[in-house]
């Protein structure tokens, strides 16, 4: 087996993007969740109020898909750095390939939260 040599510190830069990637999309969220009160206010039409919950319940799903992730970064970064204690600051190549998942994770995340947010800002055009 080949060995890989990767820098810890290259592996933590990428989670502090990913982790502030999800800060934000976790304050979006919020925000978005604050339009669907406003418009429970504004319609009582039985179709309106179906799609509001449809989107109620996709951003309690995002919700806790982040919360998923964000928990899976802290427990890989702590693994890496026990891991590369004593080795130079270099990470083994299991941990590297469970990075590499994560990562497809993460575009897999990026991409379904692109696509609700389009579909709820033309719901948003539609309704406010």
């Amino acid at each position: 087996m080949d060995t890989i040599v990767t820098i810890n510190s290259d592996l933590h830069f990428e989670h502090v993007q990913w982790k502030s990637e999800l800060a934000f999309w976790n304050d979006e969220l919020k925000t978005f969740t604050h339009r669907l009160e406003e418009l429970v206010n504004r319609w009582t039409a039985k179709d309106v109020l179906k799609e509001l919950e449809h989107y109620q319940n996709q951003f309690i799903v995002h919700s806790d898909v982040l919360d998923d992730l964000n928990h899976e970064i802290n427990v890989h970064e702590t693994a890496i750095s026990q891991a590369s204690l004593g080795k130079n600051g270099s990470v083994q190549s299991n941990d590297l390939f469970t990075h590499v998942e994560f990562r497809g994770k993460m575009e897999t995340e990026r991409s379904m939260y692109a696509e609700l947010k389009k579909n709820f800002y033309r719901f948003l055009s539609k309704y406010m």
